[in-house]
């Protein structure tokens, strides 16, 4: 769409009560800036951000996750003079080093724009595109709320908007008023250069406000059109109560989402995913589980209360109560409960319980008992084990990396394996056995004279 999108990200938060700039407080693994630069980015490819409190960390994390778009000239950051111009209005004003140019809007490529919130982590671009659709001068999302409180009113007759009031402004009988501004307004390119330097800030906050632009407008005989936006997308959220809503909200989208993909979910209200995973083919998830990060789940059964994190698991069964850590690939495996992994690379094999595996390669008919361990970190540096095919690890076994066992080992149980196994050998590292006669009574004297006695 021919539309310029400018997303404001300038506040500070303080309601969030956090050192983390608002706006990189993140819902289902991912920053909620990211939400609205994403779905600003499928319907435009020039997206201002304006950035004002942490600025440089903000800029910074964009930069590294919209490296591309950055470069491609399709995002963009602008710095508010919040000393000058403080207020939404005062987001798109030029800075007082702007000189004549002071008070005007930034340059756009296109003649529409579309202005967000960058605290709107639920809005889609379908609704966008319906605000840009409409060819009005200015449209503005409008909610109508039971319970209105700490959202600027709009007065409307007859569908047209007449006024918006700020709520820290507002008169006890506007307050009253239900239908509430949702904060997101498209605006033709001349309304901003003609209107934004008219704007004052003789009101209670002493801010610049950008309604008053849309105020100016209306005096001037503009028409103001409004649409009536879903209060779930237009939420903002200024507080860790409103961030854990925001999630709640997400959560049950990306369950949905999963499900209509063919994904069977056992209590999905259990169920937590970031806004990053993937599914593929027939997937089972059961309940309590957490699936995080890059994941991609296919054809697999997750298992009760298991947690996966940035791993790829593909035609296995894992849990429950398993724990598959960052940069795991799992493959026509079984993990059985209380096991862990992290990087490790699992293929056909049976991993049954109790065991950690990290830093490791295991192959295809491989068999990992109860309470094996690869001792992948010397205190300095992690090491890898690497494990052929067909070997039969026995339980209780430490593996002491760095260490290559070839195809074709049996460890026997309990050993602690320091040295490399060549393929088909039997390694055995334990301590003969000694029965020591009366030895428990020895050790207990106690009993010792019990024993006399008798």
């Amino acid at each position: 769409m021919n539309v310029s999108v400018v997303i404001l990200a300038a506040g500070a938060g303080t309601r969030m009560k956090s050192h983390i700039p608002k706006v990189l407080h993140k819902i289902c693994g991912k920053e909620m800036l990211f939400y609205s630069i994403d779905e600003a980015l499928k319907i435009s490819d020039d997206v201002h951000i304006v950035l004002f409190h942490q600025e440089n960390v903000i800029k910074e994390r964009l930069l590294c996750a919209y490296k591309q778009a950055y470069a491609d000239g399709a995002l963009h950051f602008h710095l508010q003079d919040h000393a000058h111009y403080p207020g939404t209005g005062g987001a798109l004003m030029q800075g007082q080093n702007a000189g004549a140019n002071a008070k005007k809007p930034f340059c756009y490529q296109y003649d529409e724009i579309l202005i967000l919130n960058g605290d709107m982590p639920l809005v889609c671009s379908q609704t966008l595109k319906s605000l840009c659709q409409n060819k009005a001068q200015i449209v503005m999302s409008v909610l109508h709320l039971q319970n209105p409180d700490g959202y600027g009113r709009v007065v409307m007759e007859s569908g047209v908007v007449q006024r918006i009031i700020e709520q820290k402004d507002a008169k006890e009988s506007e307050l009253l008023v239900k239908d509430v501004n949702a904060g997101v307004y498209k605006l033709h390119k001349s309304i901003l250069d003609l209107y934004l330097p008219q704007v004052g800030n003789a009101n209670n906050q002493q801010e610049f406000y950008l309604t008053d632009v849309v105020f100016y407008a209306k005096e001037n005989g503009i028409e103001i059109a409004a649409l009536e936006v879903k209060e779930e997308e237009f939420m903002g959220v200024n507080s860790k109560i409103q961030l854990a809503c925001a999630q709640e909200i997400m959560l049950q989208r990306l369950r949905e989402r999963a499900m209509e993909q063919g994904v069977i979910m056992h209590l999905p209200h259990t169920i937590y995913l970031e806004s990053n995973v993937t599914f593929s083919g027939e997937c089972i998830i059961e309940q309590g589980v957490q699936i995080l990060g890059d994941s991609h789940i296919s054809d697999s059964h997750i298992k009760a209360h298991s947690v996966i994190e940035q791993s790829i698991i593909e035609s296995s069964d894992v849990g429950p109560l398993a724990h598959i850590r960052p940069k795991s690939h799992i493959k026509n495996t079984h993990i059985g409960n209380f096991v862990e992994t992290k990087s490790s690379t699992l293929r056909g094999v049976k991993v049954g319980h109790l065991s950690y595996l990290g830093d490791c390669e295991i192959d295809e008919g491989s068999n990992i008992g109860a309470g094996v361990i690869t001792c992948n970190y010397d205190g300095k540096a992690k090491h890898k084990t690497t494990i052929g095919k067909s070997v039969f690890v026995g339980s209780d076994v430490q593996l002491i990396a760095p260490l290559n066992i070839e195809s074709n080992v049996l460890i026997g149980a309990g050993s602690t394996i320091t040295k490399d196994i060549e393929y088909g050998d039997l390694a055995l590292s334990r301590v003969a056995q000694q029965n020591i006669k009366d030895g428990f009574f020895k050790f207990f004297s106690d009993k010792n004279e019990e024993k006399k006695e008798q």
